[in-house]
């Protein structure tokens, strides 16, 4: 792969690169490709729930637990500088906003929170990074977030969305950098196939699994995917990159660690997208794309 493919990923917090989309980025990472990780706030609402280190070590980067909470922001920079190294990104760019925590809860009002910036002005900061790393492949959030409508979540998909349409337009922002249009956008999705598949595998070894009838009750979207990306052999990084943030994630836990990298690999051998904007073509009706590149990858060694 020629090192002129490039694709960036927009992420609310520290530890969202991890659960969605890892193994797709070292993938195409250690194909040649160049990522770029854009990550909108710095996590300060997080829940410290990894209580073993404490317990057993008495400290967390030198800090007891109400020590952590506040620097909590500074550790989870700490944490996420691991996890960009794991994956491969060749850069990570703070948006700069602060995390706005879970809907109606005070942290929603604070005036530095991504919740409550001015919606231009945020999507102009998205503009500049993409102008001047050029992707032509975008990852964001999916605009159906019913199942987990955290507001930072929803305002990254706001301003992807925005971003996508205004990087091109050189109307929009002309003191942000040349215009450069990616040609493609996708949208990350946990499909509801995935998760059953798990739950039974789960339950087969364990005899639990932390999948509830409340999580299956949710609308599937499986039908929207478009794309399929084989990641059996980097299912590592998903793991790794999920541990590098060790305040935010219990190692103990099954919903992540329940079943090891060659179980899941066998469940379910690839990453779920939906292409959601293409100005190169979608994949032709009934056919499932196993390429984000596909149909740039000619152009680019043209």
């Amino acid at each position: 792969m020629a090192a002129a493919l490039r694709l960036l990923t927009v992420h609310a917090h520290p530890d969202d690169e991890a659960s969605k989309g890892a193994p797709t980025v070292a993938k195409y990472v250690a194909e040649g490709a160049e990522a770029v990780l854009v990550c909108c706030t710095g996590g300060e609402e997080g829940d410290i729930q990894n209580k073993t280190l404490l317990a057993e070590g008495g400290a967390f980067f030198g800090l007891d637990e109400a020590g952590v909470k506040a620097k909590l922001a500074e550790v989870r920079t700490l944490e996420l500088a691991r996890s960009v190294e794991i994956l491969g990104f060749g850069e990570c760019i703070m948006l700069g906003y602060r995390d706005s925590g879970m809907k109606d809860t005070a942290a929603n009002d604070n005036p530095a929170s991504f919740w409550q910036a001015d919606l231009d002005e945020a999507t102009g900061r998205l503009v500049a990074i993409i102008r001047r790393c050029k992707p032509q492949v975008l990852l964001t959030y999916n605009d159906d977030q019913q199942g987990y409508p955290h507001p930072d979540h929803l305002r990254v998909h706001d301003i992807s969305v925005l971003a996508w349409d205004r990087a091109g337009d050189p109307a929009w922002y002309p003191h942000l950098g040349e215009p450069w249009a990616p040609s493609k956008m996708y949208f990350t999705l946990w499909s509801k196939e995935r998760s059953l598949k798990i739950h039974d595998a789960l339950m087969a070894k364990h005899g639990k699994s932390p999948f509830n009838e409340d999580w299956f009750k949710r609308p599937t979207q499986d039908e929207r995917i478009t794309t399929r990306v084989p990641i059996a052999d980097y299912m590592w990084a998903r793991t790794d990159s999920l541990r590098a943030h060790a305040t935010q994630v219990d190692p103990d836990e099954a919903w992540w660690f329940g079943l090891d990298d060659t179980e899941l690999a066998d469940i379910h051998p690839w990453e779920d997208w939906v292409l959601a904007a293409s100005r190169v073509g979608f994949p032709v009706l009934g056919e499932i794309e196993t390429d984000l590149f596909a149909g740039i990858r000619e152009t680019v060694a043209s």
